[in-house]
């Protein structure tokens, strides 16, 4: 064998091992937060670009009987960044390690967070399990820690979220009431004859069980390849987006196809693509057009429309957590708490 021709099995080698199969990590659940807790406030990818919007977050925090701190680098700036990748990574660290912090909150996405994730302790993490939530670029920290240590992460509200009746209900029932919640659309019609905001909109019948797994599409397919992501086998997989153009979407779900993806999940559920309506001008696809061409030919439970992705009205959804999908019903019912 020519030294060339070994040189390239073994590149061929260690690329598959980044994708083999990974026996899935014991889980982590993290403690319950409860009043009197401190949430720090961190800044993992964007900016805060005024101190109102974090003053408006600490404020909603201590309506829900917390105390808070703003990590150290939230406020600075580097480019689009909040500062440095090294300096970012310390205040995800640092808020791990302080016995002192009981959850973890990001103020805002934006993009960052994957440049952060060979930079973060992850055994300082397994020692000391918090609650981290968020959604949008946070994904590529949920899905990592979650993949590095079998911590449970929690795709729901930021720091700059708006505080509502329905996001505060799930966030209080799933993060400090420990319930085995059951996500459900609103069904208010209104005074319309039929329901037109919030529908949900089955892609293939059934019900099945299986560990959420999943965030933000566009941060999550970029992940593929890396280590920073867990095993899909037995998963329900749901997806969020904003801003992508149909072709952008197709793109990105037929890359989870060709990953193999999409062949392990049990159940699918996409939630809201904020502006992704189809371009002007002829031939563009729909995205159920898409739906259509990936999701449903793999017969397994799949919906879409849920709570879930850049809105105003979020449920939180635990990574890692075990739970069944009624597709019909549109539904997602956590089978265990998410937290202890």
């Amino acid at each position: 064998m020519s030294f060339s021709r070994r040189n390239f099995l073994q590149t061929l080698t260690a690329a598959a091992a980044t994708t083999a199969f990974r026996p899935p990590l014991s889980v982590i659940k993290p403690p319950r937060l409860k009043p009197g807790d401190t949430v720090a406030l961190v800044g993992p990818a964007a900016p805060a670009f005024t101190h109102e919007t974090v003053q408006v977050a600490v404020e909603s925090l201590q309506v829900l009987g917390f105390k808070t701190v703003v990590a150290k680098h939230v406020f600075d700036r580097y480019g689009y960044l909040a500062g440095t990748d090294a300096d970012r990574a310390a205040d995800l660290n640092a808020v791990f390690a302080d016995s002192t912090v009981d959850g973890i909150m990001a103020m805002h996405g934006g993009w960052g967070c994957a440049r952060l994730l060979p930079l973060l302790d992850y055994n300082v993490i397994r020692r000391n399990p918090k609650i981290l939530v968020g959604y949008s670029d946070i994904t590529a920290l949920l899905l990592g820690i979650y993949a590095q240590t079998g911590l449970v992460t929690m795709h729901g509200a930021v720091g700059s979220a708006t505080f509502n009746p329905f996001t505060v209900n799930y966030f209080r029932q799933t993060l400090m009431d420990a319930q085995a919640v059951l996500m459900e659309n609103p069904r208010d019609k209104g005074d319309l004859l039929a329901q037109v905001k919030d529908r949900v909109m089955t892609l293939y019948p059934g019900k099945v069980r299986g560990r959420l797994l999943g965030g933000n599409l566009t941060v999550l397919s970029h992940l593929m390849g890396s280590k920073y992501l867990p095993d899909w086998k037995n998963s329900i997989l749901f997806l969020e987006d904003i801003g992508e153009d149909v072709y952008r979407m197709d793109r990105m779900i037929t890359q989870l196809k060709l990953a193999g993806v999409l062949d392990q999940i049990s159940g699918f559920v996409f939630g809201k693509c904020t502006d992704c309506e189809p371009g002007k001008g002829y031939g563009s696809l729909t995205l159920e057009d898409v739906f259509r061409d990936h999701i449903v030919p793999l017969k397994k439970p799949a919906y879409s429309g849920a709570m879930i992705g850049h809105i105003t009205h979020k449920f939180t959804v635990p990574l890692g957590i075990e739970a069944e999908i009624d597709a019909e019903a549109g539904t997602i019912r956590l089978l265990e708490p998410a937290v202890k």
